[in-house]
């Protein structure tokens, strides 16, 4: 029961709803080349039960292609449903493929006169037929293309998990099931997909027998023509071997009910991998009806992605108080967790370069440690490559500390430096609100705030009387900072210890230390020392150390 035969189009947020601005060239290369790889995906999983894009990713470019399409006036595509194989054992009874519901009030719609439902475990794994017939197991077979697939007994024979002897009503018996990879106290929240699937296409398309076959599991989660009463099939399943079903089946008649099973099941621990849950009704037409896609009284509802298709908007540099450059991407929003997220950090410009991102390309986004969005790969790169050059300007530790042309960047980060809790703590300036200071008054150097006036406070857009003149009574305060503080705020190499051991607070003794002085501080090595040396007699910290002498700030 993995990637839906009824393809559900995600919904498309925010401004990624709108159709791009492309003329009609790139468009048709675009929707051309996205519907091949779309195409190729499927071939791949259909045929060999395994993609190296996860269902997520699929589902999310499938929908952007739909979308596409429906711009442009494209005739949308059906590339969803499975390739026909021309050879092939066919099933006894067709596999239908599920449904997909994006959220409660879909699952809510869904289930509108409907009766006898019953929740699962959506359980990642690879789909398969089992035939019994005379009490035993005659044949094991693919999903394939729904109608046919590959022929897997002997595999299935070296399965523990499946029973190779049945009796009763399973004597002659179709069951539809996922043959999974049995985990151990496996939860989904925090350990996601584990790549599991793929190891169990692996290990029944490989030649010969795999030691990986004694790990798997077997989840029925269809018995065509079987007792009506869902109770009455779960229990004989569950006698005849299969005893995981009845265990995570569960009768429900509310919504509420399978949003809490769903909850349940994502954040306890359970023995196979799971990508969401799937509601049946036990009211199911006989198997001779059953169809590909026509899987009418059986839906899934699955989780939310631990990560995001996100198209880029545009990438930018920004330059950072030390002088490293960082590359951002601006997304069109998505949603993660409960963050929305539209810019990320992709990191130095080497990392981009080597990720090659550009403008309209899709990437994977996802949540690093605290939350902090990143992205992972991209997943399809536009055809149009739109990307910018990077500053030519070598930035470092010792430049812009003057608001000289080429230098906004960093020297809004000192700036921003400056106003946090690790150096002065003036309370809520941050960056915007430097610049909107700096584009009222004009700011030569990094301290040329401290010579501002409450009447040029006063006057800048959008500060209020008020606001100006906490601000100017704010400055004033910074005034009384002790040495130590300000040697923060030039953002000189000492390490936390040698600062905290300074014996001297006086600039001119700062300066006359030598290397070798420095050394002596704890945490201060040979390179750190040298690089001390050279901060302190660099003409542009020296001009601003002489500026603070004549504002009589303490230790200048």
């Amino acid at each position: 029961m993995k990637r839906i035969l009824l393809l559900f189009i995600a919904t498309v947020t925010g401004a990624q709803a709108t159709c791009p601005a492309w003329a009609p060239a790139r468009t048709e290369r675009e929707i051309t080349q996205l519907t091949a790889q779309i195409a190729r995906w499927n071939d791949e999983y259909w045929r060999q039960g395994a993609s190296e894009v996860n269902d997520g990713v699929y589902d999310q470019l499938s929908a952007r292609l739909a979308q596409w399409q429906r711009c442009f006036g494209y005739a949308e595509s059906s590339e969803s449903a499975p390739p026909r194989l021309v050879s092939g054992v066919m099933h006894p009874v067709a596999h239908t493929g599920v449904q997909k519901l994006a959220d409660a009030r879909a699952v809510s719609q869904w289930m509108a006169g409907k009766r006898h439902l019953w929740v699962q475990p959506k359980v990642d794994g690879v789909a398969v037929t089992l035939v019994y017939h005379q009490g035993r197991l005659q044949q094991a077979i693919s999903r394939g293309d729904g109608l046919k697939g590959e022929d897997w007994t002997e595999k299935a024979r070296h399965i523990p998990a499946i029973p190779k002897t049945v009796t009763g009503r399973l004597a002659e018996s179709v069951l539809q099931g996922e043959i999974f990879l049995q985990r151990s106290d496996h939860i989904q929240k925090q350990m996601g997909g584990m790549n599991a699937r793929a190891k169990v296409a692996g290990a029944l398309m490989q030649q010969g027998e795999s030691k990986t076959l004694a790990n798997l599991g077997a989840f029925i989660w269809a018995w065509p023509d079987g007792p009506q009463p869902m109770e009455e099939r779960l229990t004989l399943l569950s006698q005849a071997g299969f005893s995981l079903v009845q265990r995570y089946s569960k009768a429900v008649t509310r919504v509420d009910d399978i949003a809490s099973w769903r909850d349940r099941w994502f954040t306890t621990p359970l023995p196979f991998v799971t990508d969401g849950v799937v509601i049946r009704s036990a009211d199911e037409p006989e198997g001779k009806h059953w169809l590909p896609t026509q899987g009418s009284w059986v839906a899934a509802w699955k989780y939310v992605p631990a990560e995001q298709v996100a198209e880029v908007k545009t990438v930018s540099f920004t330059v950072g108080r030390t002088g490293k450059i960082a590359v951002v991407a601006q997304l069109f929003p998505v949603k993660l967790d409960d963050k929305q997220v539209q810019r990320v950090n992709i990191g130095s410009v080497a990392r981009w370069q080597t990720l090659d991102i550009a403008e309209g390309d899709q990437v994977l986004v996802s949540l690093a440690g605290q939350g902090i969005p990143r992205i992972d790969r991209v997943v399809w790169r536009s055809t149009q490559r739109i990307k910018p050059t990077p500053p030519a300007q070598q930035y470092n530790a010792l430049t812009c500390f003057y608001a000289t042309p080429g230098c906004e960047e960093q020297f809004m980060a000192r700036l921003e430096w400056l106003s946090s809790k690790a150096v002065f703590d003036i309370d809520g300036l941050g960056r915007a609100g430097w610049k909107t200071l700096h584009q009222a008054q004009p700011l030569e150097h990094l301290f040329s705030w401290l010579a501002l006036t409450p009447e040029q406070l006063r006057g800048t857009p959008g500060f209020t009387p008020s606001r100006a003149t906490q601000l100017w009574h704010q400055f004033n305060l910074v005034r009384q900072q002790p040495f130590k503080r300000w040697v923060t705020a030039f953002g000189l190499p000492l390490s936390r210890a040698a600062l905290d051991a300074l014996a001297d607070n006086r600039w001119e003794t700062s300066v006359s230390r030598s290397a070798q002085g420095w050394q002596r501080l704890p945490g201060m090595g040979n390179l750190r020392a040298q690089r001390m040396v050279e901060a302190v007699h660099h003409p542009d910290i020296s001009r601003l150390a002489q500026w603070l002498t004549s504002q009589k700030i303490p230790g200048f």
